[in-house]
């Protein structure tokens, strides 16, 4: 440990300044082409989750992203090329009265603030270390008037990441009751929108929209941290409107 203080105040380690961030490795929002695809099915096969299906008038693969966990197996296996992943965060899903374009709620000022209160429901952590990218210096959260809090009372947020587990559904209820209104819940990662990987069983409720209303669903397994901070732009926007 001494040494590596020794190296770093002699100057032999300095920092870089980050470039791509890693986008080439990215797998983001999926799209078709049509033209492309021999609807062998092969895609849906493959999908772990069954967020793939072709029950449509045209008999194309449409993509259920609450149940999508980006694994890259659908397009993998296509030959054709027709399933080919983008650079591009999955855009969150808004549900109830809550529906609009996203693009156009994120490209208003914000000029207000946002209280959340973070509440892990049984993840394996992935999603919470994305969430933790938030407060540093390339996202800075606060930035934008918006801050995580200790209280449920404190929030006009709950978000919550990982399946429901039964342990922590009384839990979940307790901060939800405990919060002032208007209040928003969003489900973050594929585990809290749809119970992903696990499902419902004896130990998990699975989705979180069987236990609480849920307003903002954000896709991704885990999704980045500026997709979560584009759905928190929305919710900043949304829990204005239904201040007034």
């Amino acid at each position: 440990m001494f040494k590596l203080i020794e190296t770093i105040l002699a100057g032999k380690i300095k920092t870089q300044p980050v470039n791509n961030m890693g986008e080439e490795n990215f797998r983001g929002e999926l799209v078709l082409q049509p033209q492309a695809c021999e609807q062998c099915n092969k895609c849906v096969e493959v999908c772990p989750m069954g967020a793939i299906t072709t029950e449509n008038a045209e008999n194309l693969p449409g993509i259920d992203y609450k149940r999508c966990l980006f694994c890259g197996m659908c397009v993998e296996i296509c030959q054709k090329e027709a399933l080919q992943h983008t650079r591009k965060d999955a855009a969150p899903l808004f549900s109830g009265d809550n529906l609009a374009e996203l693009n156009v709620l994120i490209n208003k000022r914000i000029g207000r603030s946002l209280a959340i209160r973070h509440l892990d429901a049984g993840s394996c952590n992935a999603c919470d270390f994305e969430m933790g990218a938030l407060s540093n210096p390339i996202y800075d959260l606060q930035h934008y008037g918006m801050s995580f809090v200790a209280s449920p009372r404190h929030a006009d947020l709950l978000m919550v990441t990982g399946v429901v587990t039964r342990n922590l559904e009384q839990a979940l209820i307790m901060s939800y009751e405990a919060m002032q209104e208007p209040k928003l819940v969003m489900a973050v990662g594929a585990c809290a929108i749809s119970g992903g990987i696990f499902g419902e069983n004896y130990a998990t409720v699975g989705a979180l929209e069987k236990v609480l209303p849920v307003d903002i669903a954000l896709p991704g397994c885990p999704p980045r941290p500026a997709a979560m901070l584009l759905a928190l732009a929305a919710a900043a926007d949304i829990y204005a409107a239904k201040k007034k």
